[in-house]
Order: structure tokens, then C-alpha cells, then sequence
């Protein structure tokens, strides 16, 4: 991997997270529920809300890390020694977020509503999602290290 293309992919990391914030921030005003309400009871009203909040916090951890990483990567050329306790990292909050989704997909299912398939759907993409992280985590954090650089 060249010092472009792991620039590239930071940059590319960076606005996957602002994107996840922007809409962590902007999705509860649009909620049919939360139309009229002010921002003290869209925000402060909501128990899943703040558990959706609460389990993303280990989403952004892993953004962090995926920065810092390649950040390195651009700068030396090479992974640094410390990549694999990186990867592991990584998949330990991946796995964190597939918990936390498989928590809110049972609040989800016991509640009484007509409209479950949104939640539901919008929770298996994020699920899937974080497994497939957490898998190619574990496959980079048991690859041998390289000798030599990546360029």
C-alpha cells in the first residue's frame, strides 16, 4: 500500500464517521414522534435514543483507530509494531457495536408496534456490517508482519 492510497483511505474513514455523526444528530428530528417536540424531549425523552448513542460511542472508537493507523501508514510507509493490538482493538468495538445491536433488535421485538421492519432492517445492515469489520480485523491481526515497507 502506497502513502496515497493509505491517505485516501483515512480521509475516506474520516468522512464515514462525520457521516455517522451528522446522522446520530440529524435522524431523531425526522422521527413522526419527535415532529413537534423540542430538542430537550427529542433528545432527553428517549431511552433507546440514548442507548443508540451510548453503543455508538465504541463505532467512533474504532474510527479513531482507523485514522491513527493509516495515519501512520501515510507518514512511515509501514504498518507500525503495534498494529496488531490496533486490529484487535478494532474488532473488540466492532463486536461491542454487534451486541449492542443485537440488544436494541430484542427491545425492538418486544415492543408493540406495526412499523418493526425499519429498525429491524436499518439493525441488520449495521450488524452485518460490524461483523464484516470484525473479521477482516482478525484476519489483518494475525497476518504475518511484513519485512520491509508497503509501498
Amino acid at each position: 500500500m502506497n502513502r496515497s492510497v493509505a491517505r485516501c483511505l483515512q480521509c475516506l474513514a474520516l468522512l464515514v464517521g462525520l457521516a455517522a455523526l451528522v446522522f446520530l444528530l440529524w435522524e431523531p428530528h425526522l422521527e413522526g414522534r419527535n415532529a413537534h417536540a423540542t430538542v430537550f424531549q427529542v433528545y432527553f425523552n428517549d431511552p433507546f435514543l440514548a442507548f443508540a448513542y451510548l453503543g455508538s460511542i465504541a463505532f467512533f472508537a474504532a474510527v479513531y483507530q482507523v485514522v491513527k493507523l493509516l495515519g501512520h501508514v501515510a507518514s512511515n510507509g509501514r504498518l507500525p509494531p503495534g498494529a496488531p493490538k490496533t486490529f484487535r482493538f478494532i474488532r473488540n468495538c466492532a463486536l461491542t457495536v454487534v451486541g449492542f445491536v443485537a440488544v436494541g433488535e430484542i427491545v425492538i421485538f418486544l415492543q408493540e408496534s406495526d412499523d418493526r421492519a425499519g429498525g429491524v432492517a436499518i439493525g441488520a445492515l449495521i450488524g452485518l456490517g460490524s461483523i464484516a469489520v470484525a473479521l477482516v480485523a482478525t484476519k489483518f491481526e494475525r497476518a504475518p508482519a511484513p519485512a520491509g515497507e508497503l509501498s
